[in-house]
């Protein structure tokens, strides 16, 4: 029998519910959200907040299972890479390269026998890669 993991509706399904999780743990934290699912030609952003006087650029990844470490682990080079130009394409459209910058990821755990995930937040978690680099 094929995995639930491996069908497009229930992926779709469980990157929703995640989300919906993580803008949660977000507000809660304080942050304003500003954007959600920030679509431009290049991807998109999960998350764009507002920390103090920081503009965060938050990669929402999960998994259903206990390992909350894995879902971080595959914000890889080459995602940070993709997350460091559409980070500064958002700056661009939105007139802020100026702004002070950091990536954020949260790694959420959500196996089926829980209502809430657990989250950890990795802040700062990477630097701005590429050739074009961000001021943080």
């Amino acid at each position: 029998m094929e995995s639930l993991a491996r069908k497009p509706w229930w992926r779709r399904w469980f990157g929703t519910r995640s989300e919906r999780a993580a803008w949660r743990f977000v507000r809660r934290q304080g942050y304003r959200i500003v954007a959600r699912n920030y679509h431009c030609s290049q991807g998109e952003l999960d998350i764009v907040a507002v920390d103090g006087s920081v503009i965060v650029f938050i990669e929402v990844r999960s998994t259903g299972n206990e390992d909350v470490e894995r879902p971080a682990l595959s914000v890889d080079t080459a995602k940070q890479r993709r997350l460091t130009e559409l980070a500064l394409h958002f700056l661009q459209a939105k007139r802020l390269l100026g702004r002070p910058a950091r990536f954020d990821v949260l790694a959420l755990s959500w196996p089926a026998d829980r209502s809430e995930p657990a989250i950890v937040h990795y802040r700062n978690a990477f630097e701005a890669v590429g050739r074009f680099q961000m001021y943080s």
